[in-house]
């Protein structure tokens, strides 16, 4: 393969001679115009060359950035994300990648242009983690592309991503979690904050959780599913029951003495109240937390009761997924082992536990310090100075 550098007035072109084409049976020529200097063009023309020889040269096309997103959120994302992550993927291409980057040709994308729109989007007010989401559908949408031939390289990998600012933690003291439970008792929502408070389960997971699923006996129950509302463009609202994101998360969720208790007023409760409608009784394939008809609750208004019901115990930024975080806290505060507490929370791994609740780390490395003292100084009449 050969090539060569042409001066044109204050550009160069660029010229490289790409082989016989197979399909036509004629040698294709690429040209592209150069502005800068001739070391610089001297520099392109090689990298062209370099890019070719590894057979990942991709020659340029005419689809812009918005037009190729465009394709992918159909062709890629929506048939194989979930509902919810779907409409993100699409708001924050729509909202603000496209009006940004939308004109540029998909080729032509370079990282400085990344770099520019990040800081531009940071400038504008949007908090550090939106524009970090911006860099991650960025990022795997240009990796699709690449995959597809379309580009040579993912621009997105030359830059540094946007910091993850991690936002403070809200989490319950013991006192809290009975004051809430208390007002929680007179609300039809009692048994499921029990259920989350006690288990650690993230909301959508004991919203997906079927009787079947509940062992009463062995006190267990198995998180083998979670609930999904989202909105579809094509058939509006939509709620619809996917296992869970990783094998972790599948899991057996030993349950306590009271939630055994809970679950069985509430099982009870359920039945009772179909007798009084005239319905037939809760069978294992039904919810274990729904309307009174069966249907499923819908995740939102779950929320907006849990939010309500902590403002009037005067929680301040405490949600259902506080829940999670205070049962994992109060375990750890406990002396539970942090793998038993990954187990319980589906965690992928331990060390994602214990970067999470790292703030409980003080107290169990003193706990721990104190232990040794206990072990060792009564047994050998060891003495501190």
């Amino acid at each position: 393969m050969k090539g060569s550098i042409i001066e044109r007035g204050k550009s160069y072109r660029l010229k490289v001679s790409l082989g016989k084409n197979s399909q036509t049976d004629k040698y294709d020529s690429y040209y592209e115009t150069f502005h800068g200097s001739m070391p610089d063009a001297q520099k392109r023309l090689r990298a062209i060359l370099t890019e070719h020889d590894k057979g990942i040269f991709v020659k340029p096309g005419k689809e812009t950035m918005g037009e190729y997103l465009k394709g992918w959120l159909a062709d890629s994302i929506t048939p194989n994300l979930a509902g919810n992550t779907t409409n993100l993927y699409a708001f924050l291409c729509k909202k603000h990648i496209i009006p940004a980057l939308g004109n540029i040709p998909l080729v032509a994308l370079k990282p400085q242009q990344l770099q520019r729109f990040y800081a531009e989007k940071k400038a504008s007010g949007l908090s550090a983690r939106s524009v970090q989401l911006l860099h991650v559908v960025i990022h795997k949408a240009l990796k699709n592309a690449c995959k597809l031939g379309l580009i040579s390289r993912n621009a997105a990998e030359f830059i540094d991503p946007p910091k993850n600012v991690r936002h403070e933690m809200h989490v319950m003291s013991e006192t809290d979690l009975h004051l809430f439970l208390e007002m929680a008792r007179s609300t039809e929502y009692y048994a499921l904050f029990y259920v989350l408070c006690f288990t650690g389960m993230r909301r959508n997971e004991a919203l997906g959780l079927r009787w079947s699923s509940v062992d009463l006996l062995l006190c267990q129950l198995s998180v083998n599913q979670s609930m999904e509302h989202f909105y579809s463009a094509v058939d509006g609202e939509r709620t619809r029951f996917k296992e869970p994101k990783t094998e972790k998360s599948r899991r057996l969720i030993a349950l306590s003495p009271s939630t055994v208790a809970v679950l069985r007023e509430h099982r009870e409760s359920q039945d009772k109240r179909r007798q009084e409608l005239g319905l037939p009784l809760i069978t294992d394939d039904e919810l274990v937390f729904s309307n009174w008809d069966g249907s499923p609750l819908l995740p939102d208004s779950v929320t907006q009761r849990w939010r309500r019901l902590a403002r009037r115990c005067g929680l301040s930024g405490i949600t259902p997924h506080s829940a999670r975080h205070t049962h994992a806290s109060l375990l750890l505060k406990q002396g539970v082992h942090p793998k038993i507490v990954q187990e319980r929370l589906g965690h992928a791994s331990i060390t994602l536990t214990l970067d999470l609740y790292s703030h409980v780390a003080p107290g169990l490395q003193q706990a721990a310090a104190n232990k040794f003292d206990e072990i060792l100084l009564p047994k050998h009449g060891l003495v501190p100075n």
